[in-house]
């Protein structure tokens, strides 16, 4: 898959999880759950011991598109395609990371702050980018002011995104999806809640 990969990716539903995962046990019925409450894409942070396994098991789930995320460098990328992952998002930019992902031809989604993160993914046919710390980096009114000079360009802003503050982001042209973690608290896994929390998310977009 090209970069267009990712932006299939992105418009399937309008929230990403951002998943950290202690228990590879809790990897599927927290999955199916997402799943049924219609958030399809999960991101399986690469944070814990639990990532690589965690990610082969929700595969295994019919209807996830699972990928992994605080993807650093290409050993972690390679590590992450083992796996199984369709697609890869990262923090940042780096010229490694960003050549070892268009060689594997993977769907990728790399972090931006700026101008000058993003002109380097153009500069390599990237066109859809995270952009992150989203509340960090000057929130909606930044996103708003770095699109006027990038045309055709898509985002996933994550990082400090609510269930409250979602919708402001999603009303931007170019962001096709947001990424967060508040569709998976932390704590003992409670699938019912997590539908219900995937249920709600999956409805900002209509």
């Amino acid at each position: 898959m090209s970069d267009s990969g990712i932006e299939q990716i992105m418009r399937l539903a309008p929230v990403i999880p951002v998943i950290v995962i202690d228990r590879v046990e809790d990897a599927v019925p927290m999955a199916e759950a997402l799943v049924a409450g219609g958030l399809k894409v999960l991101e399986v942070t690469m944070r814990t011991p639990a990532a690589l396994d965690a990610i082969r098991a929700m595969k295994k789930v019919p209807g996830a598109v699972v990928g992994a995320g605080t993807v650093l460098n290409p050993r972690m990328l390679g590590d992450a395609l083992d796996a199984g992952s369709e697609f890869i998002v990262s923090p940042g930019l780096t010229d490694s990371l960003g050549q070892a992902a268009i060689t594997a031809g993977v769907p990728f989604l790399p972090g931006v702050a700026n101008a000058t993160n993003i002109m380097a993914g153009l500069d390599i046919g990237l066109d859809s980018f995270k952009f992150f710390p989203a509340a960090t980096s000057g929130g909606v009114a930044a996103l708003k002011a770095l699109t006027g000079p990038f045309g055709g360009i898509n985002f996933c802003p994550t990082g400090g995104i609510s269930a409250a503050t979602a919708p402001e982001w999603l009303a931007l042209d170019p962001v096709l999806c947001v990424g967060g973690s508040w569709v998976v608290p932390s704590g003992p896994l409670d699938p019912a809640r997590i539908e219900a929390l995937a249920r709600e998310a999956a409805a900002l977009a209509s």
